[in-house]
C-alpha cells in the first residue's frame, strides 16, 4: 500500500523559509513518473506547485518560480524548500505521485503571517 505523509508545516513571517518533506513509502521501484506538490489555500480550489519528473528535471507554477524548490534527496522523501514566503502561500500543502488520479498524502498546514 501507497502511503505519503507530509511534515514540517508551521506558521512562519512573510519573507521567512520553511521546507515541508513528504515521507514515501509502498511505492513499487520506478512506478512513479512524476512527484509532485500542490496546495490549497483557505476558499479555494487545489492548485499544482511544482514537480520533479523522472530523470530530476523540476517544473514550477509561475506564482512561486525563483523562491520554491522541488528536490528528491533520497529515493523515499520528497522536499520543498520554500523561501522569501508571502500570505498569499498560505494553504494546505499536499505531496503527489504520478498526478491527479496517483496517490495523496493528507496535507500539511502552512501559514505565512504579514
Amino acid at each position: 500500500q501507497v502511503r505519503l505523509v507530509e511534515s514540517g508545516g508551521d506558521l512562519v513571517q512573510a519573507g521567512g523559509s520553511l521546507k515541508v518533506s513528504c515521507a514515501i513509502s509502498g511505492l513499487i521501484r520506478g512506478a512513479a513518473i512524476s512527484m509532485n506538490w500542490y496546495r490549497q489555500a483557505p476558499g479555494k480550489e487545489r492548485e499544482w506547485v511544482g514537480s520533479i519528473i523522472r530523470g530530476g528535471t523540476t517544473n514550477y507554477a509561475d506564482s512561486v518560480k525563483g523562491r520554491f524548490i522541488i528536490s528528491n534527496p533520497v529515493k523515499n522523501t520528497l522536499d520543498l524548500q520554500m523561501n522569501s514566503l508571502k500570505s498569499e502561500d498560505t494553504g494546505i500543502y499536499y505531496c503527489n505521485i504520478n498526478g491527479q488520479r496517483g496517490y495523496w498524502g493528507q496535507g500539511t498546514q502552512v501559514t505565512v503571517s504579514s
